[in-house]
């Protein structure tokens, strides 16, 4: 019998807490997160990331995604989704690969938590923008509400960030009950 695991997207600009949170409500809930690909992938790179570059993560993504669906007890924690292809590509770019529009109404989340900015930014070679928080947020807003997403904007620091998520899990288990 085929158990229907809910995907929880975490999502948001760059350093959100993305992963940290991931890591935390997988433990609490018991199951796996999926890390995110570009992370890897781009700690690799010895060059600017090129057009080619944004497909391999896009690809790289879906099949983390698929390698850690079997071992989910109910919940899949994803830590990013490749929405966030898009909005690097159509940032870098101007657009993005045809792959990934394709497919973006074609693999949805059952919630998405979009993390606010109201974490300090933390260094990390891997991150660009740390003047343009505010509008990776507003693009990321208007991304998931151009899919229709089911989504709640997640704030505070620290340990109240965590019960917001956590909250805002719990309604949308309850709902589904209903």
């Amino acid at each position: 019998m085929n158990k229907r695991i809910i995907k929880i997207a975490i999502v948001g600009p760059e350093s959100t807490g993305k992963s940290t949170i991931s890591a935390q409500l997988a433990a609490f809930y018991q199951t796996v997160w999926v890390p995110e690909f570009a992370r890897d992938y781009c700690s690799n790179l010895t060059e600017e990331c090129t057009w080619q570059d944004e497909i391999n993560m896009f690809y790289g993504q879906l099949k983390l995604e698929e390698q850690f669906l079997p071992l989910a007890n109910k919940l899949l924690i994803c830590d990013t989704t490749f929405i966030t292809i898009k909005i690097w590509s159509d940032y870098t770019f101007g657009n993005s690969p045809q792959e990934v529009l394709d497919e973006l109404p074609k693999h949805p989340y059952d919630l998405y938590l979009l993390m606010d900015i109201d974490l300090p930014w933390q260094e990390d070679p891997l991150r660009d923008f740390p003047h343009m928080r505010e509008h990776f947020l507003s693009i990321w807003h208007a991304e998931l509400k151009a899919l229709g997403s089911n989504y709640q904007l997640i704030s505070g620091s620290d340990e109240m960030r965590f019960k917001n998520a956590c909250r805002a899990i719990d309604e949308f288990l309850k709902s589904q009950i209903l």
